[in-house]
């Protein structure tokens, strides 16, 4: 069986990188309608990010990355767009959304760590 390590953490850094990309659209959200598109620098980087995320799930499924390992993985997007949003934006954080934060990252830890094993 092929190993999913790469493709696994090309997918956490194209998570992470996603949860950029819609921070930069956060700040980019009310210039819309204000300035035209091709101003709004935030919205282009936040496009330009997609566009590399894009190309990080090629290669990722290029190296034998598995849909069923590597998109959960990529679930990590919520844990470090949530992340951002308390330590850049200080937005507050809640008991629940703490627990629903841990849930989600042990739940992408689980798929990685058992991405090898047997079929059930």
């Amino acid at each position: 069986m092929n190993s999913q390590l790469y493709p696994i953490l090309i997918n956490l850094f194209a998570a992470f990188l996603s949860a950029w990309g819609q921070h930069c659209y956060k700040i980019a959200s009310p210039l819309l309608g204000k300035i035209p598109l091709y101003k709004n620098i935030n919205l282009l980087i936040g496009m330009f990010i997609f566009l590399v995320v894009t190309l990080l799930f090629f290669l990722a499924f290029r190296l034998g990355g598995r849909l069923s390992v590597t998109y959960p993985v990529y679930a990590s997007t919520f844990v470090w767009g949530a992340l951002i949003g308390v330590y850049i934006n200080k937005e507050p954080l809640n008991l629940p959304q703490l627990l629903g934060i841990l849930l989600v990252f042990l739940g992408v830890c689980l798929v990685a760590v058992f991405s090898n094993s047997e079929a059930v």
